[in-house]
C-alpha cells in the first residue's frame, strides 16, 4: 500500500513540476509580448510627437500669411468680414418628420392561431 502511495505522490510531484514548467514558459512569452507592445507604443508616441511638431511648424501664422499672399491671385482669398456670417434664424432646418397616428391597433402576431 505504501508503494502505491509513493508512486502516486511521485506522479503528483511530476505533474505539478510539468505544470509549473509550462506556466513559467507561458509567463515568459507573455512578458516578451508585453515588452514588444510597450516598445511599439513608445515608438508610436515618438512618431506622434514628431508629427505634432511638424504640424505646429507648418501652421505658423507668418508662414500661412506668406502662403496666402503668394497664392492670392490663384485662390482669390480675402479677409473675413462680419457680413460673411449669418444668423441662426437664417438657417433652413429640415421639416419636422410626419407622425403616424394609429387609432385602431391590429394584432399581427400568430398567438391567436395557437389558441
Amino acid at each position: 500500500m505504501r508503494s502505491v502511495f509513493y508512486i502516486l505522490t511521485a506522479l503528483a510531484v511530476m505533474a505539478s513540476a510539468y505544470w509549473a514548467y509550462r506556466e513559467n514558459y507561458r509567463t515568459q512569452a507573455a512578458l516578451a509580448e508585453s515588452e514588444d507592445i510597450q516598445r511599439s507604443i513608445g515608438e508610436a508616441r515618438a512618431r506622434l510627437a514628431v508629427l505634432k511638431a511638424e504640424w505646429a511648424y507648418l501652421n505658423r501664422p507668418d508662414r500661412l500669411r506668406d502662403l496666402a499672399d503668394i497664392n492670392f491671385d490663384r485662390l482669390g482669398l480675402l479677409p473675413l468680414s462680419p457680413e460673411q456670417f449669418g444668423n441662426a434664424d437664417q438657417v433652413s432646418y429640415p421639416p419636422e418628420p410626419a407622425t403616424l397616428r394609429i387609432s385602431d391597433a391590429i394584432e399581427v402576431s400568430n398567438m391567436e392561431a395557437l389558441r
